[in-house]
């Protein structure tokens, strides 16, 4: 299965909710579903997935080793951890959560570079079993990402957050220059850009929701949103983006600014 656009995102959706909205984006016409070992709805995502039994190859299933592991046995030990919560036999993608820590990322001089190259190697070596199709991370700068290319590393995919507002070029000129996909994930800026007064104008402009004017932003930028909702509808509405946006306004939505 190829990855497609939108995504579906399960940060922030509870355990309750985990199966139901799975249920939900598969039946809207999701085939690209992104959750993560630290989201700890793993679980609940495969008793969805064995609820409803969609061909294996009917769906893009992405999960994430979390920050915190930085060693070749802890992450050999995850991957297999969330095969078996997700009961599935492999992932399309897995993912490095983030360069550091969640608790050190405000520091960006801390390296982990053999730390990320072990976890690295874990994911590679379960590529080779094929336990996992393709490999990525998240949250890495270009300094990052050079680390792992470095080590001969081929990355996949790099995903970061980006919406109106906060849009890092650096690094998506950078992956889209050596062919990583960037996927975008808080495309809706955790709903901050509900409340601006210049997207809501812009959104009423082309008669769609904020929301389906923030993830088609993004996809006109080349990349991939993961919006995340637990309402059926929401849900349904967010693939919805049979629109375009004026050059005019890309460049105005460049222009304003978010925290």
């Amino acid at each position: 299965m190829e990855i497609t656009s939108p995504g579906l995102g399960f940060w922030l959706i509870k355990k309750e909710d985990a199966k139901n909205v799975f249920i939900a984006g598969y039946q809207a016409g999701y085939t690209h579903f992104d959750t993560a070992i630290i989201y700890g709805n793993e679980a609940e995502i495969g008793e969805a997935i064995k609820e409803i039994n969609p061909p294996r190859d009917s769906y893009f299933l992405t999960s994430k080793i979390p920050a915190e592991i930085k060693s070749y046995e802890k992450a050999k030990k995850a991957i297999d951890e969330s095969l078996e919560r997700l009961g599935v036999p492999y992932l399309d993608l897995m993912l490095i959560h983030a360069p550091r820590p969640w608790l050190l990322m405000i520091f960006p001089f801390l390296r982990f570079k053999k730390g990320n190259r072990e976890v690295w190697r874990a994911m590679t070596e379960a590529q080779k079993e094929g336990k996992i199709k393709n490999l990525g991370v998240s949250n890495f700068s270009v300094r990052d990402m050079k680390n792992i290319m470095d080590y001969g590393g081929k990355i996949f995919t790099n995903q970061i957050r980006i919406h109106i507002g906060h849009v890092p070029q650096k690094v998506i000129d950078f992956c889209h220059q050596n062919e990583i996909v960037v996927e975008a994930y808080s495309p809706i800026g955790t709903g901050r850009l509900k409340k601006n007064k210049k997207v809501i104008a812009m959104a009423q402009k082309y008669n769609v929701s904020v929301p389906q004017l923030c993830i088609k932003y993004c996809e006109k930028i080349n990349t991939i949103p993961l919006p995340r909702s637990k309402s059926p509808g929401h849900i349904k509405e967010n693939r919805e983006l049979n629109f375009d946006i004026a050059p005019e306004d890309m460049e105005a939505h460049n222009k304003i600014w978010t925290f």
